[in-house]
Parts: C-alpha cells; sequence; structure tokens
C-alpha cells in the first residue's frame, strides 16, 4: 500500500523480509539476498525502512543499519540509508495512543 501511495513501480519500491529464526523456511524474499544482488542490476543508491518495527532495536540498528549496509557498499552500492523508526516521537504516541484507545473500548468504563 506504501508503494502505491507513493507511486513507485516495483522495480523502485522492494519489499523484502529482515528476520529469519530457527530452521524453518521464513519469509521471502530475504533482505540479505535481495541486497547483495542490487548493485549488479545498477542500484547504487539504497533508502531502507522498516515499517514493521514501532521503534528502532538491534534489529533494525544493527543488522539493517550496519550489516545491510556493509553488505550493499562491498557488492558495489554508493549511498545506504536507514530512516529510523518513528520511536517516542509526538506522532508515535499520538498513533499509539489512538490504536489503544479503540482497541480498549468497550473495556474501559
Amino acid at each position: 500500500m506504501l508503494r502505491e501511495a507513493l507511486g513507485l513501480s516495483q522495480d523502485k519500491f522492494k519489499l523484502v523480509f529482515q528476520s529469519r529464526f530457527g530452521r524453518a523456511e521464513w519469509l521471502k524474499p530475504y533482505a540479505q539476498d535481495t541486497i547483495e544482488a542490487l548493485p549488479a542490476d545498477g542500484v547504487k543508491k539504497l533508502v531502507m525502512i522498516a515499517p514493521g518495527f514501532s521503534a528502532d532495536c538491534v534489529e533494525t540498528l544493527e543488522e539493517v543499519g550496519i550489516g545491510l549496509k556493509e553488505t550493499f557498499l562491498e557488492k558495489g552500492g554508493e549511498k545506504f540509508s536507514l530512516v529510523p523508526c518513528l520511536n517516542d516521537s509526538p506522532e508515535s504516541i499520538t498513533m499509539i495512543t489512538g490504536i489503544a484507545r479503540q482497541e480498549l473500548a468497550g473495556w474501559l468504563g
């Protein structure tokens, strides 16, 4: 939906999955595999967002912000940027408060 809202084609806005846990096959396409291939496909600049996270954590800061950045640059990428999560911004707190109130409606007297 975000890709559509931004008016970007699938080759300009890709959905990948970072988390992998255990031996079972995980959601694909894997971020690591996709990032490794992008420079060979002519992508030299990359911006990543992690909308599945409301706050930056080890996975976004280290695995994406450092690890995937290193991979991209080592494979021939030139610029890499990670958009920070909402964290404790006023907009984030307003959104979480709104969701909590909506979901608790009827439970609170």
